[in-house]
């Protein structure tokens, strides 16, 4: 298992539209791949999961990937949050 923190610094936070993306991003991979923000955890399956967590700009959230292609997978992650959502 791994895990990376973001701060998003897109001011409209994750709303619907990377939210998708991300959610056909982790598609494919066969690791379970996990969105944390505060206490709360969710599964980065479902577009309704990533909206839940209602990630602002300024907000500080963990990716964590558990299986047998993590590497790969938060690698592309990270790539993503970097273009999309801009990481620090």
């Amino acid at each position: 298992m791994i895990s990376k923190d973001y701060i998003i610094n897109a001011a409209e936070g994750i709303h619907a539209r990377p939210a998708t993306a991300l959610v056909k991003l982790t598609k494919r991979f066969k690791s379970t791949i996990s969105m944390k923000k505060g206490p709360r955890t969710v599964k980065i399956n479902s577009l309704l999961n990533i909206l839940s967590l209602a990630a602002k700009g300024g907000d500080t959230i963990t990716i964590i990937v558990d299986g047998e292609d993590e590497v790969g997978a938060l690698v592309a992650i990270d790539l993503f949050f970097h273009e999309e959502l801009k990481h620090l």
